[in-house]
């Protein structure tokens, strides 16, 4: 079949890298180049690496909303359109451009889940498991036909980041099988349950501060769900700081102070929430680099006592 694939970041480029070996892909649409780091270098997206070593054409509009943008998709005679965290709305003539139709790897087992930051929240909830469902793109958002679902299984420890690497393989998989059965018309599509839908918006700012008036498994799990990135965080001694591990303690006295470092120890930096407590064990102040507890702990002779959360933000 002909393929056109949308996809940007690096949770696309195994996808694209499947879709190649079975399929023609006849073009490559990504976000615009754009200024990335510290030195604002100008830097290609992972999905347009991709296809420029596999020597495939390149579109990057700034748009898809126009006449001139349709046209030049036209030219390309797509039978169908991939879309893996493309990162634009594709506009309802060009869902209904292909023969084949438009189909998406979306993040998460549909319609749990749909948006922006579906991994995120997944783990930021403390869910069980989650997956990657295969859907034809409807104008609606996330809200199609399922053509498959795969799943696996969120450790208690898992990060965002661990989820993220899982998830981005196992999109691959689901769509080469998708691919394949489209070419033998031998899928079935799955309407959602609208009632069972929940929604996985974009994080934001207030997303990432840490409460500790929370239950201590809410706190662990917003930590983790946010590594790594953008990092969940604290205030120490009017400093940001950001939490990149932690684990529940085993210390139910909900009569001390939420916030307060309660112990210093071999196993980290022990913080009292509202049920339990929090053992932070990965940290790094502003403007330092990353440390484990025991390190954070000798270089600023951290102790009992001290309340986070406390300082200008």
């Amino acid at each position: 079949m002909r393929v056109v694939f949308m996809g940007t970041p690096e949770f696309a480029v195994p996808s694209l890298k499947e879709t190649i070996k079975s399929q023609e892909v006849v073009a490559v649409y990504t976000q615009p180049d754009r200024p990335r780091g510290r030195g604002k270098k100008v830097t290609y997206s992972p999905v347009k690496e991709c296809a420029l070593s596999n020597n495939i054409q390149v579109e990057q509009p700034i748009s898809l909303k126009s006449n001139e943008e349709l046209e030049r998709l036209k030219k390309y005679a797509p039978d169908v359109i991939v879309v893996v965290a493309y990162g634009k709305l594709l506009p309802k003539d060009i869902l209904e451009l292909p023969k084949n139709g438009c189909i998406n790897v979306h993040a998460s087992l549909l319609p749990k889940y749909r948006g922006a930051a579906p991994i995120h929240w997944a783990v930021m909830n403390g869910e069980s498991k989650t997956g990657v469902t295969i859907m034809n793109m409807v104008e609606k958002l996330d809200a199609g036909p399922m053509l498959l679902k795969s799943e696996i299984p969120i450790q208690p420890q898992d990060t965002t980041g661990e989820i993220h690497d899982k998830l981005m393989d196992l999109g691959a998989e689901a769509l080469s099988e998708v691919l394949k059965k489209l070419e033998t018309n031998d899928l079935k599509p799955v309407m959602q349950e609208e009632m069972e839908a929940t929604y996985a918006p974009m994080i934001e700012q207030k997303h990432e501060r840490v409460s500790w008036d929370n239950d201590a498994q809410l706190i662990v799990n917003q930590i983790r769900g946010l590594n790594p990135w953008p990092g969940a965080y604290t205030m120490y001694r009017g400093k940001r700081m950001k939490l990149w591990q932690a684990k529940l303690g085993n210390n139910f006295n909900t009569e001390m102070e939420p916030g307060k470092i309660v112990d210093v120890n071999a196993s980290g930096v022990v913080v009292q929430a509202v049920s339990n407590q929090v053992i932070i064990t990965e940290l790094q102040l502003a403007g330092k680099k990353k440390m484990n507890a025991t390190e954070f702990v000798k270089g600023y002779q951290v102790k009992k006592g001290e309340i986070l959360d406390i300082g200008c933000d």
